[in-house]
């Protein structure tokens, strides 16, 4: 018979039941139904096989909710403070955009995906960046 899992006390078993009832982020939810069956001596393995866990993820919650406590829990997409790898602008540049675009060209023209492009490649130091890109900054820019 499989060894039951091992939890430090942390939080009673009150307190892993509260959040997996309560939580509305689906992803927290479960990590807390996990720790919350394996508090009520279940393997991990029965446990990430109720819920539909792999169960080196499983063992990976249990583990990191026994090294950090509560803090291991939290939804780390909900958390990140990176934007994606292939964004061209930081959050703060995406801002300045912003303002660039509410003011006119110097020349009098209207902005396009070729002007914005430009400004982009000078704003982030290359030779060139793709209109199509800075048509796609144009668009999501004005949308906020």
């Amino acid at each position: 018979m499989p060894k039951k899992a091992y939890l430090k006390s942390h939080l009673s078993e009150t307190e892993i039941k509260n959040p997996y009832l309560h939580t509305k982020d689906r992803v927290k939810s479960r990590r807390w139904h996990l720790l919350w069956l394996v508090s009520q001596k279940w393997t991990i393995k029965e446990a990430a096989q109720a819920l539909g866990f792999n169960y080196d993820y499983a063992k990976d919650i249990v583990k990191s909710y026994n090294k950090q406590g509560h803090d291991a829990i939290l939804n780390g997409r909900k958390t990140r403070k990176f934007y994606p790898s292939h964004a061209l602008l930081s959050p703060e540049q995406q801002e300045q955009l912003q303002m660039v675009l509410k003011s006119p060209l110097q020349d009098q023209e209207t902005w396009s995906g070729q002007k914005v492009a430009e400004w982009i490649a000078k704003t982030i130091g290359r030779d060139r960046v793709s209109p199509q890109r800075g048509w796609e900054y144009m668009k999501k820019c004005s949308s906020h």
